[in-house]
């Protein structure tokens, strides 16, 4: 962390502090009970359907919901500058910080899967930041590539 992290951090408390440290632990099944802000520095991805409207609607998932689930703690392990903060593999649900490169900014990331059918899972990709008014499509950008990292890594293999 670079002294200018550590001055924003008398502002922003959560600034001052490393990975997950000194950022609040969204409550279990947040996704359940989801309320938007009113500013726009957060981004949601989920099936048609879901409450709250999704920003980028997701279709099922062709893989069984353990599978999804593994390569999405896979996409996030290859991230920077992220950290686990809370996960419970019963519910499927798994929560990161993500830090800024400069000023060590939090933001928030909440995952879900859920069984559709069989064979077949949904995602819910919620990310969102701690500080500011605008994120300047950052959170959007987040949830896009990590839906793309997941359809690649899901994809089945071609076959000639």
């Amino acid at each position: 962390m670079n002294v200018l992290a550590l001055l924003i951090g008398f502002i922003f408390p959560a600034c001052a502090s490393v990975g997950a440290a000194g950022v609040p632990v969204p409550p279990p099944g947040e996704l359940a009970h989801l309320v938007r802000p009113s500013t726009p520095n957060s981004a949601l991805a989920g099936p048609a359907g879901f409450t709250p409207q999704p920003d980028l609607v997701l279709p099922p998932y062709p893989v069984p919901p353990a599978r999804l689930y593994a390569a999405l703690r896979a996409v996030a392990a290859g991230q920077e500058r992220i950290f686990l903060q809370a996960e419970d593999p019963a519910t499927m649900e798994v929560r990161y910080v993500v830090r800024s490169a400069v000023l060590n900014f939090p933001d928030l990331i909440v995952a879900q899967v859920s069984s559709r059918a069989e064979d077949s899972s949904a995602l819910v990709l919620y990310s969102r930041s701690l500080y500011g008014r605008s994120d300047l499509g950052v959170n959007r950008a987040r949830i896009a590539a990590w839906i793309a990292a997941l359809d690649a890594m899901l994809r089945p293999p071609n076959r000639s």
